[in-house]
């Protein structure tokens, strides 16, 4: 009989992670004798859980809030992402060693790539927010070729620290500067936490955007924010942050699981019912 593989999800807290669900339903559907679970640790505990990690048996897993910079601190043996992004969001064990990765931003764009096809080239970036999901956005886009990149922060030091950080083609905004920059994007990108359930706002407004940019939120819940549901009533070409959170799974699953797993229409459905249930 093949040797169960064990994954999961680490955060503090934990009960609202969707990751169970997605990688559940594939271990399912693919017949992938594993389990995946939502282990709850706490900032203290985290360097025991990882020392531990091997005796536990598990040959990989996901870490989420508020964990991701501290395991980056930890695991010294880090994929390219991870090192540019300055986080880690995956775990996995090679040549007896513990390795971390991340891929936010294969997720961001694999999502785009979906709904929004040529994306890239689409003009410029204007990416709203400056903490740890901006940093994965950035490296997205400067993988794909986009070459102005324009970070607007209400507070601007943290937008001209990422901007040092990724160099040529980026710059740094306050957020009195928005409108104006909108005026010639082609991609809008809300990585704050505005307009997220319980924190209704606008981020920006897209009145003034080009009719070819796209606004995309990584926000999920709800799935229409209010920045998207502002977008499409000017027309404007929306994708929400839901194929984010799901297109991160897939190179992850295919590590741990052995087998490389699709976002289908079905998945989809599963999570969006989950959303729509917690509230």
């Amino acid at each position: 009989m093949a040797e169960m593989k064990k994954a999961f999800v680490i955060g503090h807290p934990i009960a609202h992670s969707r990751s169970p669900k997605i990688h559940g339903h594939w271990l399912k559907a693919y017949g992938i004798a594993g389990s995946y679970e939502a282990i709850d640790v706490m900032p203290g505990d985290l360097p025991a859980f990882l020392s531990a990690f091997g005796e536990n048996g598990f040959n990989g897993g996901n870490v989420t809030i508020p964990h991701k910079e501290a395991v980056f601190a930890v695991v010294k043996r880090r994929d390219a992402a991870a090192e540019q992004i300055g986080a880690i969001n995956t775990l996995w064990t090679e040549d007896g060693e513990l390795r971390g990765g991340n891929t936010d931003a294969h997720g961001f764009a694999a999502n785009l790539d979906e709904y929004a096809p040529g994306w890239a080239g689409n003009g410029p970036a204007v990416v709203l927010g400056a903490g740890g999901a901006a940093r994965a956005i950035i490296h997205a886009l400067k993988e794909r070729g986009v070459s102005d990149i324009r970070i607007v922060n209400r507070t601007k030091a943290r937008a001209v620290e990422l901007r040092d950080q990724f160099g040529a083609g980026v710059s740094a905004h306050g957020s009195e500067a928005t409108d104006e920059l909108n005026a010639d994007a082609g991609l809008l990108i809300n990585t704050t936490a505005l307009g997220m359930h319980g924190n209704e706002g606008l981020p920006a407004d897209p009145a003034g955007l080009p009719a070819h940019a796209i606004v995309t939120d990584i926000v999920y819940v709800p799935l229409e924010t209010p920045l998207l549901a502002a977008a499409r009533r000017r027309g404007l070409k929306t994708v929400n942050g839901l194929g984010m959170l799901l297109h991160q799974a897939v190179p992850v699953f295919e590590r741990w699981f052995g087998r490389r797993p699709e976002v289908t229409p079905e998945l989809r459905d599963l999570v969006v019912a989950d959303l729509g249930a917690s509230h």
